[in-house]
């Protein structure tokens, strides 16, 4: 076959390409290692000498113009391809939700309002505390139960990670002059097993106020303006006596069972009430191991479970759905 025929069978094939990936097919075809036009350079040493040099370049010639149409076409569907990509991206795009604020956010932050309103300061502190801080500062002695390694995740013998954000009270307390009011908030750990009320981990705020005088009347002057805002203006709550080591006297908070209006129902076990926290007036032993002159200074001190009030309010039957990552669950909560 001659090179003029060759070069014309190569036009051809190029008109009638279909795709990119026939490209590389027919230019292996004609200038690969084995192609039509590379074996005609075999050919030369069958020539007399005299029309080699002729031909030679003859051959070169077709290659390169075949070269640049490989080339051109190339660039085709290069081009071809880059207008697919820019139509598609002019297209209408996917609907895009706006991103929503996870329920125990929403919570922590209509807590935080609320205390603000009051003059409360927000105030962190460490996840990681040491046995004084957590235990025997807020009047926990060596034989209670709270001290048993089984109960809590420690490292060493010293240090572990807090099981309330109560050891902020203390570190407050070693640190600030009073008068202070404080909200405390952060995760918690006791060893647990996970079911729909408990885990291992969870999520608590702790407040308190020290002063002069403070007593009973001003805590629960302070629970009533939470509740309202909270749980509703027509919700009732109750101090039922309890015990906490490190207050005296220690109470239990209760409001009106917010699904019943207090007739009784399954949540509040036919009780009426629903316990929302636990608080007290801040014993002096507390005030003398954190270095407050108790007969100066009084105080309370609260706390409670960010997810228990976040379930309260949205009527969520188990802890673990805030955790499950479920977005068709979660984007129910639009804050």
């Amino acid at each position: 076959m001659d090179l003029n025929s060759i070069y014309n069978d190569a036009l051809d094939d190029l008109k009638n390409i279909k795709n990119k990936g026939d490209l590389p097919l027919i230019k292996s075809k004609y200038i690969g290692r084995k192609g039509k036009v590379t074996e005609l350079f075999k050919e030369l040493t069958s020539l007399p000498k005299e029309e080699r040099k002729d031909f030679g370049q003859k051959i070169n010639e077709v290659q390169n113009k075949l070269k640049e149409l490989f080339e051109e076409h190339e660039e085709k569907f290069r081009l071809n391809a880059f207008n697919i990509k820019l139509n598609d991206i002019t297209r209408d795009a996917y609907p895009i939700e706006s991103g929503r604020t996870h329920i125990l956010n929403q919570t922590y932050e209509d807590i935080y309002n609320v205390f603000k309103s009051m003059g409360f300061t927000v105030v962190e502190g460490p996840e990681i505390e040491d046995e004084f801080h957590n235990f025997e500062a807020l009047n926990f002695p060596k034989s209670h139960p709270a001290r048993d390694t089984q109960d809590s995740f420690f490292f060493d013998d010293k240090s572990l990670l807090r099981t309330h954000t109560s050891p902020v009270q203390i570190r407050i307390m070693e640190s600030w002059e009073p008068p202070f009011a404080v909200i405390s908030p952060g995760k918690c750990y006791r060893r647990d097993t996970i079911d729909a009320s408990h885990s291992f981990m969870f999520n608590q705020i702790e407040g308190f106020l020290v002063d002069e005088d403070i007593g009973v009347g001003h805590l629960k002057a302070i629970l009533d303006i939470f509740v309202q805002k909270i749980f509703g203006e027509d919700v009732k709550f109750r101090l039922r006596p309890h015990f906490f080591p490190f207050t005296e006297p220690s109470m239990e908070i209760d409001i009106g069972c917010i699904f019943c209006g207090g007739k009784g129902c399954n949540v509040c076990k036919n009780t009426g009430w629903i316990e929302i926290m636990g608080a007290g007036i801040i014993d002096p032993n507390v005030f003398t191991l954190s270095g407050i002159d108790p007969e100066k200074h009084s105080g309370f001190a609260f706390g409670m479970g960010v997810e228990r009030i976040a379930m309260l309010r949205q009527n969520i039957n188990d802890m673990r759905l805030i955790y499950g990552n479920d977005l068709e669950f979660l984007k129910q909560f639009r804050g």
